[in-house]
């Protein structure tokens, strides 16, 4: 949970000082909020409540979804472990693919037609009940490259 301080002055005499506000999860009504099911490795599902703007891999972590080594890099595009795989139709809905996202995806073991990076995929209101899957196997570069220098020494 986040806290939106305000710094509280006055000219009539009120002491300066930092006051706690409400928390930043009240500014977001229902209005605001989209279904997206997720479709674990093993099969299991898992439906999370996300806000308008978040990445799918935000809505992962922000609901503390049990996806087993989901977006290691923390969005960084240095990984390809928040690789989702879409239905083909939501798929065609999504934002253009970067080229910077492409080159991750590259590196993800399962790769389909219809796979993108949770971490580049923001949610809108036109998703509600999206559903995506998991793929069974995860690739994550950063410890490919780690083993790359381990050997080379």
């Amino acid at each position: 949970m986040s806290l939106v301080l305000i710094r509280k002055t006055s000219a009539v005499g009120v002491q300066e000082g930092w006051v706690p506000l409400i928390s930043a999860n009240l500014f977001y009504s229902s209005a605001d909020q989209v279904t997206v099911h997720f479709i674990n490795r093993d099969g299991e599902r898992f439906t999370a409540t996300a806000k308008e703007g978040e990445s799918l891999l935000e809505v992962v972590v922000n609901q503390n979804l049990a996806i087993d080594g989901f977006g290691a890099c923390e969005g960084t595009l240095a990984c390809s472990t928040c690789h989702l795989i879409f239905e083909k139709d939501a798929f065609q809905k999504l934002d253009a693919i970067s080229d910077e996202e492409l080159d991750m995806l590259d590196l993800a073991y399962g790769l389909t037609e219809t796979s993108r990076l949770g971490c580049q995929v923001c949610v809108k209101k036109s998703m509600d009940g999206l559903t995506v899957r998991v793929p069974v196997d995860v690739s994550d570069i950063r410890r490919q490259l780690e083993v790359g220098k381990q050997s080379k020494q």
